[in-house]
């Protein structure tokens, strides 16, 4: 039966990573309680909102990295015990997260006492550990000789792009102006470091995401870009499996070419939400330049699929065996 191989086969990924996913996923029911039965807001959202969406997205940046060290064909120890490390430090996240929610306080940019700043350290010092771990994990993953080149790309770009994408936290960590200016006339301050950019945090934002709906936030390209990591592969296992069906994508280059092209269109598309949030401007209100760079984008990413895809007709290559997904 299906259900049962695909149970068989997780059950050979990476164990730490594939329990830390089921924590999280027990993590996000209970924060779907919490945000149906606590009325509490924190910062303009509702408390367990937080916690909910850090779980969604831990669980599917886990469940990726247990999927990706499993395709290893020489099982490395320096590779069990990065994931591992990973999955521990994710789990020390979560509970200050969770903890912290708790208390009815917030995790993340908390100077307000020194127990609150002292957790918000040692989430910096995990995640931080977190990211060079996982490029760490990239470079050796590059060893990976799978015959289906589009998908071998797909996961180099998707791990870069990736480890980009976490890096641009690293931009939500500075003092505000508002900030510095308090921090230099030697007034304490309660947050260091903010999501929004030209506004207060805690105003008015998109539902579900809670991202500003009235300036820049960074949570945008920190959340585009980390997901490179699960697009780029899942469009090459699409490409593979539409390959049985149009004869076109039989050809393993023509598939690895649209997965570049499609890496370079998301390494743009990350590059121009970063550019727009630091400019202080909303994903939902762009202006001219934000809509001018994007069309172009659009225009020449259409261009360019169009090209490759036109090479293939042209050459009109033997056919190929689609190379499986494992």
């Amino acid at each position: 039966m299906v259900l049962p191989d695909a149970a068989r086969r997780v059950g050979d990924w990476h164990r730490p990573l594939v329990a830390f996913t089921g924590l999280m996923l027990v993590t996000a029911v209970v924060s779907v309680g919490g945000l149906l039965l606590d009325d509490r807001v924190l910062t303009g959202n509702p408390i367990w909102l937080k916690p909910f969406k850090f779980a969604v997205s831990l669980a599917l940046y886990s469940l990726t990295w247990a999927w990706l060290l499993s395709r290893q064909r020489r099982r490395s120890r320096v590779l069990w015990w990065s994931g591992t490390t990973v999955s521990v430090l994710l789990t020390l996240e979560m509970a200050i997260i969770v903890g912290q929610v708790v208390r009815g306080r917030t995790s993340h940019f908390n100077a307000a006492t020194p127990l609150d700043s002292t957790l918000y350290n040692l989430m910096g010092t995990a995640i931080t550990i977190v990211w060079v771990l996982g490029m760490i994990q990239g470079l050796l993953l590059l060893r990976d000789r799978t015959p289906d080149r589009a998908l071998v790309w797909a996961i180099r770009l998707g791990i870069l792009i990736g480890s980009v994408g976490i890096g641009l936290a690293f931009l939500m960590l500075e003092p505000t102006g508002d900030q510095l200016q308090a921090m230099r006339h030697g007034i304490a301050v309660e947050r260091v470091g903010a999501h929004s950019v030209g506004v207060v945090d805690g105003g008015p934002g998109m539902p579900l995401t809670g991202w500003s709906t009235t300036g820049g936030d960074l949570r945008i390209p920190h959340f585009v870009g980390i997901h490179a990591l699960q697009a780029l592969p899942l469009l090459a296992m699409l490409l593979t499996v539409v390959a049985r069906r149009v004869p076109r994508l039989a050809d393993p280059r023509v598939r690895t070419n649209l997965v570049l092209i499609a890496a370079g269109a998301y390494a743009a598309l990350t590059g121009l939400v970063t550019w727009q949030a630091l400019r202080g401007q909303s994903l939902v209100d762009p202006d001219l330049w934000t809509l001018s760079v994007f069309g172009v984008l659009v225009a020449a990413t259409g261009l360019a699929v169009r090209a490759a895809l036109a090479a293939a007709a042209a050459s009109d290559p033997a056919p190929i065996r689609v190379a499986a997904i494992r």
